[in-house]
């Protein structure tokens, strides 16, 4: 294939507005993945980079020859310790990562070899370049970075596929004597008051919501010593500013409640006929023994084959419910480059003895800021 050194600008445009009708065009059009929304990508830009002391690196992309918006790359400037890094724009809340553009366009880029070189020369300098949660290799990003081929991370995500009706999901992605279980549980817990599963409709049952998953979760998490994001100020204003603004189109806020008090709660994104679960929260204490989490995620199941899904994506991480429920495991893998002689001893460190990768770890790490964990059931 001819190289061609003249199709496209590249330039750093940090004020860059992601709520723009030709952001939410090319997004529309892109093979990008939820968690580069206008949506997202404005919340994590104007709230949690600020509070983090991020700063934005916003790689604009645009055909020469119209000035058409033609790929976005958003990233961040972030300090972790010593080191300078240059990352996504993730702070620990989006599972999936990925250049905002087509496969197509991607490929014609890569073709550029002048608009490849400016872009490598934009993001420096920087430490360590890291690239975590890629899910597959159509637009390899190591490529336009000239940075080392990406490697397999140590979890996966996972996601069930839905077929209507409900029954039929369910014969075909549980156990007979699960589905038994549950059934049993079902009953249990219907026998306990006026039980109810709703999706949130308004901003007052969002809220309501909110404050009941940042309830159940901050004890069950600050036992388990890894802590949890939603305790934290900024990060509860981030998923409740989401929650609020893309209500009724790009977010899902699930309740369960027994006489009108909330007893389980589960956040998601709404993706091109998929539903991507965000974070959970259950009445553990209360409803333990009646599989509170399995019967949620077994109702949102209804609910999502109910509006026409396709996928229930449970997201990044191992959990065994997620077998449990038909899910289907999809690597993940990442991308690390070193910029410098630092960036190049951590990248040595992390590849080493495993506390020698722990140590670095917390050296690295951005404000010790606890990883936003899944509920198990």
């Amino acid at each position: 294939m001819n190289k061609n050194n003249d199709a496209f600008d590249v330039c750093i445009d940090d004020a860059f507005d992601f709520l723009s009708q030709e952001y939410a065009e090319l997004f529309k059009d892109s093979d990008a993945t939820a968690f580069q929304h206008p949506l997202w990508l404005s919340a994590l830009y104007s709230k949690l980079a600020p509070a983090m002391t991020a700063k934005p690196l916003i790689v604009v992309v645009r055909d020469r020859a119209t000035g058409a918006l033609a790929a976005v790359l958003p990233l961040l400037q972030v300090r972790r310790g010593p080191m300078r890094t240059v990352e996504f724009a993730d702070l620990r809340v989006s599972d999936y990562l990925a250049p905002v553009c087509t496969v197509k366009k991607f490929a014609d880029l890569l073709q550029d070899q002048s608009a490849c070189a400016k872009l490598r020369q934009l993001i420096r300098p920087f430490d360590l370049l890291r690239l975590p949660k890629l899910l597959d290799a159509r637009m390899p990003i190591e490529s336009l970075l000239a940075a080392p081929r990406r490697v397999a991370a140590n979890t996966n995500s996972y996601a069930t596929v839905l077929t209507a009706p409900f029954e039929q999901w369910q014969a075909n992605a549980l156990n007979p004597s699960y589905r038994k279980e549950l059934a049993k549980k079902w009953r249990q817990l219907q026998k306990k008051g006026a039980l109810t599963f709703s999706c949130c409709t308004d901003s007052a049952s969002i809220m309501e919501a909110m404050e009941a998953m940042k309830k159940f979760r901050g004890p069950r998490f600050q036992a388990q010593g890894d802590g949890d994001l939603l305790q934290r100020p900024e990060y509860f204003d981030f998923y409740s500013d989401v929650a609020l603004r893309g209500l009724g189109s790009f977010v899902r806020l699930y309740v369960m409640k027994i006489d009108g008090n909330v007893i389980a709660t589960v956040l998601g994104l709404s993706h091109r006929d998929s539903f991507l679960i965000l974070m959970t929260a259950f009445d553990i204490a209360g409803y333990k023994s009646q599989s509170i989490g399995s019967l949620t995620f077994e109702r949102v199941a209804k609910a999502c084959i109910d509006r026409g899904d396709l996928v229930l994506d449970f997201t990044i991480g191992d959990e065994p419910y997620k077998k449990l429920f038909g899910g289907r495991p999809s690597p993940i893998s990442s991308v690390t480059q070193a910029g410098s002689a630092a960036g190049a001893v951590a990248m040595f460190a992390l590849k080493q003895a495993p506390w020698i990768k722990q140590a670095v770890k917390r050296m690295a790490d951005f404000r010790a800021q606890p990883i936003r964990t899944s509920t198990d059931t």
